[in-house]
């Protein structure tokens, strides 16, 4: 199985959803489109990793409700234990920024600006999902959801990527202050 397959089993290790609900759960962690999602379902099913419901609706297509199966527990209990590959940056805002000197510093800054402001959405979005996980979780702020509360998982993945934006913020604020001004 690819690290694919083993992502649609953490998500189903804590939720029964669809194909389409997966999709959206997984896009922040990582991209995946409908053409890799619903084929590896399929597989997962066939290898008996997960089983469906065919839930009906009136207004649109009927459809698939996945559940992980036990063995499938156990293929992402023997994935857990396995080292992770190493982190794959794909950012294209980090090539421009290798040959910024090739255009006027104004052009340069508005590249960094308009990261920066993407940056503080993000961090005002990131903000809120932790506060959203710590009342589902039952814990004050400042506390932190026990090893085995569901919600640690995301509770862990949302704070670092809380501490990658501003992260991100400060390089972003930093590599302004070295781009020239327009009266510089």
């Amino acid at each position: 199985m690819n690290t694919l397959a083993y992502g649609l089993l953490s998500l189903l290790s804590h939720s029964h959803l669809s194909g389409y609900d997966l999709m959206l759960k997984l896009q922040p962690f990582w991209p995946a489109k409908h053409s890799q999602i619903y084929p590896l379902l399929s597989n997962l099913e066939k290898e008996e990793q997960v089983t469906f419901e065919l839930v009906a609706q009136t207004d649109k297509p009927d459809k698939k409700v996945y559940t992980i199966t036990e063995k499938g527990i156990d293929s992402l209990r023997e994935w857990l234990s396995v080292p992770a590959s190493d982190p794959v940056l794909r950012d294209e805002l980090m090539i421009k920024a290798y040959c910024l000197s090739f255009v006027d510093p104004a052009i340069s800054r508005k590249l960094f600006v308009s990261r920066l402001e993407y940056y503080h959405i993000k961090l005002q979005r990131y903000e809120e999902k932790i506060t959203h996980i710590l009342k589902k979780s039952g814990v004050n702020e400042g506390e932190i959801p026990s090893y085995q509360s569901p919600y640690l998982g995301a509770y862990i993945l949302l704070n670092k990527a809380l501490m990658s934006c501003k992260t991100n913020i400060e390089w972003c604020t930093w590599v302004l202050k070295v781009i020239p001004a327009d009266n510089e």
